[in-house]
Parts: C-alpha cells; sequence; structure tokens
C-alpha cells in the first residue's frame, strides 16, 4: 500500500486516486490465484460512465479465487508527480503498482486513447511492447469496440478479447490458473488461450504487405491457430450477471447516473454505426428481470437518475410497462428515468410525456443528417414530419430544450445537406415557438460529429474528407446557425482524422503510435491536449502518411486489416448495403420486417430474442 495522500493536495480532484468508494470490494491478495486490474485509459471520471467496468469488476470480483481493481490514466499533474517521485501507476483499490498484477485488461473504447494505453503500461512498470515483456510481467489484453480492429495496437497486446466478455472471462481466467498451477510460461499460455473461441492473439499471425502499402495477406503461423477469430456472443442476456450494487464515485461522473442494460444489440441498420453490426443480434432482457434490477439499483446507490441503457432504447418492446412499473417504483424517492437519446416517432413522443412525469431535462434526437436523400443513404429511417411531430409533443409537455445529433462528410453529401440542417435546427424553434416556449427559455442545441469510417460497417471501403474540407463544411454550417437560440458544437476535424486512420488502419501504425507517445502525446480525445503536429512528425519518422488510411477509398478485393475478425455478418451482405447506400435504398429492420440475411444469426446459432407479454420470444427464423 503506498502512500500517496502527500500528492494529493498537489494536483486537480484528488478524489481520482483514492479508492474506497461505496461498493467498492477489496480483496486479500493472498488468498486469490488471479489478480487482475481493469485499465481504463482515460480519466477516473469518464471510465467511472463505462457500464462494461462495472460489468467485470462484478463478474471477476464474484469469484472466490480471483479479484479485479481499477486503474484509471493520470491527468497530467499527477503523471508528473508520479515520475518526479519515481511512484509506479498504482491501482484505486490496492494501491499496489500495475506490474504486481497477473494480468493487465485495458478495455478500448475510442482509438484516441491509445498513447495513454502505452503511457499507463509504462507509468506502472509493464513494458510496452509485447515482445520485450518478461515472464515476470502482466498478461496484457485488450478488449471492447476497438479490439474489432486490434492491428494498430498488436505490437503492445499479449491477446485481445473479441465480443462479449461474461462467458469468455471465465474461460480465460480459469484457463490462466491452470497454467500456472502446471508451471508454463506465457507462450505456451498464449497457444492454449488462442483456442479459446474470441481470443486473438496477435503474435501469432504474419502480415505480408504488397508493394503499394496495401495488404497482401494475414495469415497464422502456426497449426491449429484460426486464420478467423469470431467473437463472442452472449445468447441469454436476461440470465447474464448484470451488477445492482456498482461503485459509486467519489468525483462526479460524466454519466452520474446508475445504469440499466434493458437490450443489446440493433437491428436498425445504419451503415456508418459499427456498433450497430458488431452488438447483433438483438437481444432484449425480461420485462419482469429489468423492474428487478431497476428497483435492487436504486436501493444499492442512492442514485437520483436511471438510465435506461442500449444502442436505441426506445425500441425495447415493452418499453411502456417497463417505465410505468420504474415510475412507479421511483417516484416517491424522486429517482428520475433517462433514456440515451429518443427516436424520433410518435411513439417517443408517448414516452417522453411519461418521463416528464418525474422531472425534466434535455430531450435528444438523433437525425444525422439534414435531407431525407441522405437520411436514406446512411439508413436512417426518420422523416423530418416525424421528428417535428416528437419535438412538438416534447415542447408541448414542458420541455425547453432539444438536442441534435449530425453528421458531415457523409458519403455523398452536397451543401444542399449542410442546409438542411440549419433548415431542421430553424423548424424544431418554430415548433417551440408555436407551442409557446416561454420567450427567453427555447433552446436547440446542434451537434455535429465529422464522419470517421470504422472497421465492419457497410461504409468501411469510404474515404474520409480531408481535413479542411470537414473544417469548411463546420464553419459553413456556424455561418448559417445565427440564430441566438440555437448552440452549435462540433467535433475537431483534426482529431477526427486521427480517429479515422487507427480505424481503418494496420501493424504499421504501431510505429507511428509509440513515436508519438515518446514525443508526449497524451490524451488525444482531449482538445487542449492534442498536438496534430507532434502526430505528423511521428508519422514522417515512420514513413507514413496519415491521409493513406484515412482518406484513401480502400477497394471490395482489398484485403482489409480485420479481415481475420469475424463478427458474423458477411462481406457480401456489407457490400450490398454499401452499394444500397448509393441507390438511396433503405434497408428494412430485420426486427419488425423480414431478415435481410446478414448472417450473423446462422453464424452464432443464436436468434433476435424480444421481450414479449407472455415472456421472451425468440425469432428461430433468422437463423435459417
Amino acid at each position: 500500500m503506498r502512500d500517496v495522500e502527500r500528492l494529493l493536495r498537489l494536483v486537480e480532484k484528488p478524489g481520482r486516486y483514492v479508492g474506497g468508494e461505496y461498493n467498492a470490494v477489496k480483496k486479500d491478495w493472498e488468498k486469490v490465484k488471479v489478480r487482475v486490474a481493469f485499465a481504463f485509459p482515460d480519466v477516473y471520471e469518464v471510465g467511472m460512465s463505462h457500464l462494461g467496468l462495472q460489468i467485470l469488476y462484478a463478474i471477476v470480483n464474484g469469484r472466490p479465487d480471483a479479484l479485479m481493481e481499477r486503474v484509471f490514466a493520470p491527468w497530467p499533474d499527477m503523471e508528473a508527480l508520479l515520475r518526479a517521485e519515481r511512484i509506479p501507476l498504482f491501482s484505486l483499490e490496492s494501491r499496489r503498482a500495475l506490474s504486481d498484477f497477473d494480468i493487465l485488461a485495458f478495455t478500448l473504447q475510442y482509438e484516441l486513447t491509445y498513447t495513454n494505453v502505452l503511457n499507463m503500461m509504462e507509468l506502472g512498470g509493464v513494458s510496452p511492447l509485447a515482445a520485450e515483456r518478461r515472464e515476470s510481467e502482466p498478461l496484457v489484453i485488450g478488449g471492447g469496440p476497438c479490439a474489432f480492429n486490434p492491428e494498430p495496437l498488436a505490437a503492445f497486446f499479449d491477446l485481445f478479447v473479441l465480443g462479449e466478455g461474461e462467458e469468455v472471462v471465465h474461460e480465460l481466467l480459469d484457463a490462466y490458473i491452470r497454467a500456472r498451477q502446471e508451471g508454463k510460461g506465457r507462450q505456451e499460455f498464449l497457444r492454449e488461450a488462442a483456442a479459446i473461441d474470441g481470443v486473438y492473439v496477435p503474435s501469432f499471425y504474419e502480415v505480408r504487405y504488397q508493394e503499394d502499402g496495401r495488404i497482401a495477406s494475414v495469415r497464422p503461423l502456426y497449426p491449429g491457430i484460426p486464420e478467423k477469430v469470431t467473437k463472442r456472443v452472449v445468447a441469454n442476456l436476461d440470465g447474464a450477471p448484470f451488477p445492482v450494487r456498482p461503485v459509486i464515485p467519489w468525483v462526479e461522473a460524466v454519466h452520474d447516473r446508475g445504469m440499466i442494460e434493458i437490450f443489446r444489440g440493433c437491428s436498425r441498420g445504419c451503415r456508418f454505426c459499427q456498433a450497430g453490426i458488431i452488438y447483433r443480434p438483438v437481444r432484449e432482457k425480461s420485462l419482469e428481470r429489468l423492474l428487478v434490477q431497476g428497483r435492487e439499483l436504486a436501493k444499492n446507490t442512492g442514485y437520483e437518475e436511471i438510465s435506461l441503457t442500449s444502442l436505441s432504447s426506445v425500441d425495447y418492446s415493452r418499453l411502456l410497462p417497463l417505465v410505468d412499473g420504474l415510475i412507479e417504483t421511483f417516484t416517491p424517492d424522486k429517482v428520475s428515468i433517462s433514456l440515451p437519446s429518443l427516436r424520433a416517432d410518435a411513439f417517443a413522443v408517448e414516452i417522453a410525456r411519461r418521463l416528464q412525469e418525474v422531472r425534466k431535462g434535455t430531450l435528444t434526437f438523433a437525425p444525422e443528417a439534414g435531407t431525407q436523400r441522405l437520411r436514406n443513404v446512411i439508413n436512417k429511417r426518420v422523416t423530418r414530419e416525424e421528428l417535428l411531430r416528437a419535438v412538438e409533443a416534447a415542447f408541448a409537455s414542458g420541455w425547453l430544450r432539444v438536442k441534435l445529433y449530425f453528421m458531415v462528410g457523409l458519403p455523398t453529401e452536397t451543401e444542399e445537406d449542410l442546409d438542411g440542417i440549419a433548415a431542421l435546427a430553424g423548424d424544431v424553434l418554430r415548433v417551440g415557438e408555436e407551442c409557446g416556449v416561454p420567450k427567453g427559455k427555447l433552446r436547440v442545441t446542434v451537434s455535429v460529429a465529422c464522419f470517421v469510417p470504422k472497421a465492419h460497417t457497410p461504409f468501411q471501403w469510404e474515404p474520409q474528407v480531408p481535413r479542411a474540407v470537414l473544417a469548411e463544411k463546420i464553419r459553413y454550417l456556424k455561418r448559417r446557425l445565427k440564430d441566438r437560440r440555437i448552440d452549435f458544437d462540433w467535433h475537431d476535424p483534426e482529431m477526427s482524422m486521427l480517429e479515422a486512420v487507427f480505424a481503418r488502419g494496420d501493424r504499421r501504425l504501431g510505429a507511428v503510435l509509440l513515436g508519438a507517445w515518446r514525443r508526449g502525446c497524451r490524451f488525444d480525445g482531449w482538445r487542449e491536449h492534442f498536438s496534430l503536429a507532434r502526430w505528423l512528425e511521428a508519422f514522417a519518422e515512420a514513413g507514413l502518411q496519415p491521409e493513406d488510411y484515412a482518406q484513401r477509398r480502400y477497394a471490395y478485393g482489398e484485403v482489409l486489416p480485420w479481415d481475420h475478425i469475424d463478427v458474423g455478418v458477411s462481406r457480401e451482405f456489407l457490400i450490398e448495403e454499401h452499394q444500397r447506400a448509393y441507390r438511396g435504398e433503405i434497408t428494412p429492420d430485420c426486427r419488425w420486417e423480414k431478415c435481410m440475411a446478414c448472417g450473423v444469426c446462422p453464424a452464432f446459432g443464436v436468434a433476435p430474442v424480444l421481450a414479449e407479454e407472455d415472456g421472451l420470444v425468440s425469432l428461430p427464423d433468422h437463423l435459417s
């Protein structure tokens, strides 16, 4: 246990580093067989908003033979103190150095946290390069959405876990304990781990390149190593463990509320959305289980707000009885219910009205594009009329503020589509006026992200618009959104460019990442710390151009860096979806209409599961 108290008065937000929160678990190191550090490569208040952390923390600490502790990226003030005092980065529960753990497990949620990953390893006494890691050092593993193109990080990780972790975490820990008991070393364990479904060991694969820099092949180096690694899917989500006693952060988290995961997966088919592909198929939890989890969560945490989380919460089949049941439970204690965003249609109107009975806030809708033409291209099935009816109901129910999410730089976008964003924001203001929202209180926030092509999506072959063009699009919108009742915020095009590079990158980017980190790059997702100049120096040193990754159109027949990662959705389906986008054709939601044969259900033998009045119902026709 390290004495860090003397450092706390010298740093911003010392609560980030003290541990001992309500519901935190501290175990005896001598009474377990494996010790895991869950590493979140961003600050405490961001990481403590991550539901995956709470799920795995509860699962591992629920085992008598294992423990899991937490560690977050130290803010630069704390990093400077740690380096000056020669104190290694430590976990919150036991304050032990990361090098003391058996396993160091990073969650990879965002490409611009990659330099923090390397920094945390080095600060914790762990060699960043896997090839230089000694037997005595922890096994370094990664998971989360960015692990679906793990290649830019291949040099730094011993293995990646692809997909949902509730079941595979037990298989991995059991294999690790068994290997230790049998006296096996790192390489022997990795050979055994590679046989576990969903486990990818990058050092067991060879990547060859063509003269023009494109990938020629990705092949396993040893017999028995699979040519493709398939993701893990939890078939029975309703029976999966869920933390109803989550750790309550000391410092106000970015999302300072309790979370109930009501279902996993999304079949709406937005063509830019990676999560909509990699978390298929849809699996809803039962109403009864969610009501129990909601009551337990409120009782064990004291949160004033409970969020119903998923990729599209309004799509939950029994949302009305769920909301009614939770309102009945929570109203006496003044606990409110929130949804991440609302679908813009009549059903969402009714949900908005019921939620308003507890507490008002800002309602968020995501039309994503300003015109119907472009919404058809991205398969966002919402019309202007539906959106305006939804905001009308919201204003009529007492809401004063609405937030609208859009993207710029989408494939086929024109100036008319940008004008459509401004027009839609103006229409929402007009509806607010007509609904009698008091003068001076009506607010509309227009939030704009830059399109980033992601692996495993129908747009994975698309180039990103050059950052100078993205910047001009944002300036154009800023000129069009002049009304003082409109707040306009946007994502930095330079940061979006780097995100696209690593989202579609290959192993050669490991040298760039290492060079950028050594030049001092940290917290690249934070505008005040991002330095494109340092990154460009690192690219030049490695002999690579970021534009070759972000702005190049990939060919259908080209070997992609992530082609050996199998998410179950076929390449043929993605190509067809890409072509349908250019034809402006809508693809139906397989949950309500016909199966579109994306391939994920037969690939894993898991059909969509919906919560209906008589209980959970699966859709077996999707398996054929």
